[in-house]
């Protein structure tokens, strides 16, 4: 890290990293205590289940079967299991099912039109069913599409897991993917499945099972069971969307990585770096909620698909349905590498390859940056398209050095600058800069182009995309208009006592407006009939609260991310405790739901 930036992060840290790595939302009025461990869990499931017969264990894929299976034999030997797998297709059978969607592709699929029955037998079903109604005694049914088994079961318990807690076992080839034996297979491929077939089919079931469902299990933490009613889970969503809450962030490293994360954000030293952190991707967070002294966790995905017109707005709601459409993250190259050089698809190319019905426009946000920070955004005038696209060609199939600089312009950056990316654009953030990553939520549709000839974490090479890539560049994005357009288009709209209000994106051509207030007394801030995402780019800490005492207050800490949902309405931020008297800054992101 530079002298320059070392003095910039020294500022927020004091020898103190006061960033929030498990926040949480306080439950309140939970009407049953959180159970843990698998001995009293089994004592709430066999005391509610009572004298009935029929308990349903549905399980989200990912769940260590195994480990909920051994426990309740121990503890309830009489209970008669009937597994879901046994009345699924054959994995041939699956594995044709899904190619469609899976596709040929290392990295890109198309998401499913798939349901869950899809991957069972009806026949197999039928007379599994008719199996459990001849049984005497109490009966489980157990495992992913479980609910089929059972019409009406006298008990559901619902098994969720988060999906960064999936992805880590498939890294470690613990767990497979929906109806197969897979384990084994590389991890960026069972996470392509996961991503564009099993999760869909998985979610499609549990938006209709949430609502009913007796019980949550949360397995997260191996060895580490906690149960909680149903009712009191769904309760705690609908506070959640009355107040501001964060969800719970996640790093890796990256062959790009730098360390300015490391310091700021109070993360393993040891570690060779850290690349990424998502801060705020619904679909790929998990939501810690505090019940009593236990924390269960929980997709965070679950509170937009339950209380989508709360969270994100009417007008919001209507157009993105249950997916939450603005993503933050964190992208840290100080004392790392450029990011791979790189391009989004435009709306009617996503739409038509790989059934997402909007892209990823996004910018970049410099939370920090070192003297020779720099953004490649944009092509070169005068350049010839067809002389980029051989060269780069070359440069993949030869092994040879791309000359980046001939044909992307590169921009000089420093903290604070926002850059526009609209999709097209060509980009990437150079070395020895932290971009905060404001954008839309398409999530892994990214072309890479060139990547500098290194390698990836697993020592191969990353895989490059030129052929997509070249049907999605706008050529007409050169110097001139992207000086114009996408850089530092700054402007103030309000100001008032102790606050300024700036517009600074995003472009046009993109659904996401962005404000940044800077301030040194309370300022009020409306949701504008769009969920609010925030980030605290200036200031140790500040404050978010009611102005008439709706929730209770929210302290945030530099570079931390928060959601305010629609329904909260009005808030205020101030300066808090360390940052009392000093001028802070927030970043907010939110639909543009006006014309």
């Amino acid at each position: 890290m530079s002298t320059s930036t070392a003095n910039e992060t020294s500022k927020y840290l004091k020898g103190v990293c006061n960033f929030d790595k498990y926040p949480a939302v306080n439950v309140k009025g939970a009407k049953h205590p959180c159970v843990v461990g698998w001995e009293a869990i089994w004592d709430s499931v066999s005391l509610a289940l009572g004298s009935n017969k029929c308990l349903v264990l549905e399980c989200y894929p990912g769940v260590f079967e195994n480990e909920i299976l051994d426990s309740l034999k121990m503890y309830w030997p009489q209970i008669k299991i009937f597994q879901s797998k046994d009345c699924m297709k054959s994995e041939a059978a699956i594995e044709a099912l899904v190619e469609p969607d899976v596709t040929e592709d290392e990295i890109f699929g198309y998401m499913t039109r798939l349901n869950i029955e899809s991957f069972f037998e009806k026949e197999a079903i039928d007379s599994a069913k008719k199996q459990i109604a001849d049984s005497r005694g109490p009966v489980l049914i157990f495992g992913p599409g479980a609910s089929l088994l059972a019409d009406n079961p006298d008990l559901l318990v619902y098994a969720d897991m988060a999906r960064w807690e999936i992805q880590q076992r498939f890294r470690q080839k613990m767990v497979a993917n929906l109806g197969a034996n897979n384990a084994e297979l590389k991890a960026s491929l069972k996470y392509k499945r996961a991503f564009f077939v099993d999760w869909r089919v998985c979610d499609r079931l549990k938006k209709k099972l949430m609502k009913s469902a007796d019980f949550v299990l949360d397995t997260n933490t191996a060895g580490q069971p906690k149960l909680v009613a149903g009712d009191d889970v769904r309760s705690a969503y609908r506070q959640a969307v009355a107040q501001p809450f964060r969800v719970v962030p996640f790093f890796d490293p990256g062959p790009w990585g730098g360390q300015w994360m490391k310091e700021v954000c109070d993360l393993n030293a040891n570690a060779p770096n850290f690349a990424w952190c998502f801060d705020c991707v619904p679909e790929e967070n998990s939501l810690l909620l505090r019940f009593g002294e236990h924390l269960v966790e929980v997709p965070s995905i679950n509170l937009v698909f339950y209380e989508s017109e709360n969270l994100l707005g009417k007008a919001v709601q209507a157009r993105f349905g249950d997916e939450f459409p603005i993503r933050f993250d964190f992208l840290d190259t100080m004392n790392g590498g450029n990011l791979s050089l790189q391009v989004h698809p435009t709306t009617e190319y996503i739409q038509e390859k790989f059934g997402m019905h909007y892209t990823q426009d996004e910018s970049y946000y410099m939370l920090d940056a070192g003297e020779d920070a720099s953004v490649y955004l944009g092509l070169k005038s005068g350049i010839n398209s067809d002389s980029m696209i051989a060269d780069l060609n070359i440069a993949q199939n030869e092994g040879t050095c791309f000359d980046a600089e001939k044909y992307v312009e590169k921009w000089p950056a420093k903290k604070h600058d926002h850059f526009l990316i609209p999709a097209g654009t060509v980009h990437c953030s150079g070395a020895n800069s932290m971009v905060l990553e404001i954008s839309s939520t398409p999530y892994i549709f990214t072309f890479k182009l060139w990547d500098w000839q290194r390698l990836g974490l697993d020592g191969k090479p990353r895989p490059i995309n030129i052929e997509h890539g070249k049907a999605v560049i706008d050529w007409s994005r050169t110097t001139n208009w992207v000086e114009k357009e996408l850089i530092n288009t700054v402007q103030v709209v309000a100001e008032g006592d102790g606050w300024i209000e700036e517009r600074t994106g995003l472009h046009e051509r993109e659904f996401i407006e962005t404000r940044r207030h800077w301030f040194s007394k309370a300022v009020l801030h409306n949701t504008n009939g769009s969920v609010n995402v925030l980030n605290l780019v200036e200031g140790k800490e500040a404050i978010v609260e009611s102005p008439t005492g709706a929730f209770d207050p929210l302290v945030i800490h530099y570079a931390e991310t928060f959601i305010v949902p629609e329904a909260v309405k009005e808030y205020t931020i101030r300066p808090y405790g360390a940052s009392e008297g000093q001028r802070c800054a927030t970043i907010k992101a939110f639909v543009r739901t006006k014309p």
